[in-house]
């Protein structure tokens, strides 16, 4: 059985369309956008949509994510419907720890949410990736890696973002 229509698969790597851009003049542009339509992220809900799915793959619940990220209901739905955005990373994290998300997808909601990609050179995120990867327990428990490897832990998300 096919999934629903409007569900991206991604045909091309993003190398792949780096090379095309590199021979793509600034005038010819709209017409790769064109070409090239499938590949290319939405701006509008692809951040909703995305983890709707993935919530929906893994039987969870919107209140279950939130509650085990440990950020209030209230502003987290918000932050689901996009009703409301916030400009901490940690947020996003803990939200993508909260829906046992996999390193991967983890990496693919930072994207779709113009944040800074995990990155294994950098310390703290190294720790993250492995907590991620090996499911050391909740948010409690990551954070108690970090503050153990004298790093901040996991910012505390509120609605005075």
């Amino acid at each position: 059985m096919n999934g629903p229509k409007d569900k991206k698969i991604h045909k091309l790597k993003t190398d792949e369309l780096e090379q095309i851009l590199m021979g793509t003049h600034p005038d010819d542009v709209e017409q790769y956008s064109i070409d090239n339509a499938d590949e290319m992220l939405s701006e509008d809900r692809e951040f909703r949509n995305y983890l709707k799915e993935k919530l929906k793959e893994k039987g969870l619940k919107e209140q279950d994510v939130l509650i085990r990220a440990d950020i209030p209901l209230g502003f987290g739905y918000k932050l689901f419907s996009q009703e409301k955005t916030t400009q901490q990373r940690d947020t996003i994290l803990r939200i993508c720890y909260g829906a046992e998300l996999n390193f991967e997808e983890t990496q693919h909601v930072l994207k779709l949410y113009h944040m800074p990609l995990l990155y294994a050179r950098d310390k703290r995120d190294a720790i993250l990736i492995s907590c991620i990867n090996h499911r050391v327990g909740g948010i409690i428990e990551v954070n108690e890696v970090l503050v153990r490897n004298k790093l901040s832990p996991l910012r505390g998300s509120g609605t005075q973002e």
